[in-house]
């Protein structure tokens, strides 16, 4: 049953994305299935947003429709399998343009917003596809797949190490550890594997590339009498190598005879690539793991409530705009290195201001049951630590509230801060997961019971400012006089609405 649901989810977007013919090309991340299209006009944004299964969408580099954790990596096969299906079949015509119509003068609802937002996302993605920031994106991909294993074996680390605690069945204790460590003892193989696909070179020449750094034979090696280590520089050092190997693969393919190269090619790629890395990059990555190491660490320990106080409030318009994925190579580094990452629980902060603020809209505009809709429907994300329905139909859309979201996220970036000042320092074992899902991957050097209650204290505090920011500050006379209205009663030619309330942000319901 569950996979007919999946399997119906995937056969109503796929005709809204202009079917089978105008797909490019597949993939998902945490949250949402990203799609490649050819001709971006064929593609039905208000229908979509109807589904109730889509969260929201969002534009950048690919389309991508927000479906939530779980049902992403669900739909997306089914997606896969009826786009070949499709194409197996016969050539598919290209459905037939059509939008609903346009939304009636004074009624400003979820989909007004959201078509006022569609056209602010076009701007912004025009403003930001800079070099610099499309290059972020290309290491936010490399990265973005392996969150799933990060997620499982953080997890098996927490409950294996709780068990460790209690002296509770010592005979399953070292299972969980070797399968909880064995991922990441081999992380880099991982990264180099994507960095080469992700680059266009042959993945599996990255990962042998990357595996340099992890085998324990290198500790035999004298690098100009510098000492190497296996793992010495992790998932930067992977990166780095995969990186080189693909640009020594490509210039091996500009003179290196056909009939030579598939001797030659990958046999010069390994050997170029493999020497750099053991005496030279492993240690500049090594060197540079530790400087983020350390960083991460006085940053915090020094700046406390500022630093707290910075970090949260910043991290909306980094999600906002789609670049909050380039930190996970910092994440990464971070929980190679001491177990976790003291960042990501002052960083899910801002997704409590979001939550925060999007409960005061609902109570500020009792009227306007379209976007009530919209806040009752994207919550339970929220709460999760999924963002994205929150800031692209509620907050950004409306403007101040994004602005008030982000002062609850500072506020409950602050007081984690605080804490990890005074010396009660914890992170998260894992990346992915945020808002409550974060609980089960949160560790430190307190006790459990002590990082629990300072988490879910921060969390209190990000929902309380971001809802009395909001309800105070988050709206002019005149955004309350255009949407604390009933949207039905605005669609008489009579209506004493404004005849030209103007909408003003993105989606989801």
């Amino acid at each position: 049953m569950s996979t007919d649901k999946n399997r119906a989810t995937a056969a109503a977007i796929l005709p809204l994305v202009g079917g089978p013919d105008n797909i490019i090309s597949i993939a998902h991340c945490m949250t949402r299935l990203r799609i490649s299209l050819r001709d971006r006009s064929l593609v039905q944004d208000e229908a979509l947003r109807a589904l109730p299964a889509v969260l929201g969408v969002v534009e950048d580099d690919t389309y991508q429709i927000v479906l939530g954790p779980g049902a992403v990596a669900r739909v997306t096969p089914e997606f896969e399998a009826l786009v070949e299906e499709a194409r197996a079949a016969a050539p598919a015509a290209p459905p037939a343009g059509g939008t609903t119509g346009p939304t009636p003068a004074g009624a400003i609802t979820a989909d007004g917003l959201a078509a006022h937002g569609a056209a602010l996302k076009e701007a912004q993605k025009a403003r930001n596809a800079t070099p610099f920031k499309l290059f972020l994106r290309r290491i936010a991909n490399i990265f973005v797949p392996l969150i799933p294993a990060l997620i499982g074996c953080g997890i098996i680390a927490g409950l294996n190490g709780l068990l460790n605690n209690l002296g509770w069945v010592p005979a399953v204790v070292p299972a969980l550890a070797a399968i909880s460590a064995g991922f990441m003892s081999l992380i880099a193989v991982f990264v180099g594997y994507n960095t080469a696909k992700e680059f266009g070179g042959t993945p599996i020449l990255g990962g042998a590339v990357a595996a340099v750094i992890v085998f324990p034979g290198v500790a035999k090696i004298d690098a100009f009498g510098l000492e190497l280590k296996p793992g010495q520089g992790g998932v930067l050092g992977a990166l780095a190598a995969a990186l080189l190997a693909v640009y020594v693969e490509k210039w091996c393919r500009t003179w290196v005879p056909e009939a030579l190269d598939v001797l030659v090619t990958p046999t010069l790629t390994v050997l170029i690539s493999g020497l750099v890395t053991l005496f030279g990059l492993m240690y500049l990555a090594g060197e540079a793991s530790t400087a983020i190491g350390t960083f991460a660490n006085w940053l915090l320990t020094g700046g406390g409530a500022f630093a707290g106080l910075v970090l949260g409030g910043l991290f909306l318009p980094l999600v906002m705009l789609g670049l909050h994925q380039a930190l996970i190579p910092i994440h990464t580094t971070l929980i190679e290195q001491d177990g976790y990452t003291v960042l990501l629980p002052i960083l899910a902060m801002a997704g409590a201001g979001q939550v925060g603020a999007a409960i005061a809209v609902h109570y500020r505009l009792p009227r306007n049951g379209s976007l009530r809709a919209t806040i009752r429907s994207a919550l339970p994300a929220g709460f999760l630590g999924i963002g994205e329905p929150l800031i692209y139909g509620v907050s950004l859309p409306l403007g101040r509230p994004f602005v008030t979201a982000c002062i609850g996220g500072a506020a409950g970036g602050a007081f984690v801060g605080l804490f990890h000042q005074l010396g009660v320092a914890f992170g998260s074992t894992a990346i992915g997961p945020s808002g409550w899902a974060l609980f089960p991957l949160l560790d430190g050097r307190s006790s459990a019971g002590v990082t629990l209650a300072i988490y879910a204290g921060g969390l209190l505090v990000g929902y309380l400012v971001g809802f009395v920011a909001t309800y105070f500050f988050g709206f002019t006379r005149r955004m309350l006089a255009d949407l604390d209205t009933d949207p039905d009663t605005n669609t008489a030619p009579d209506t004493a609405s404004s005849p030209e309330a103007p909408p003003k942000e993105h989606v989801p319901a």
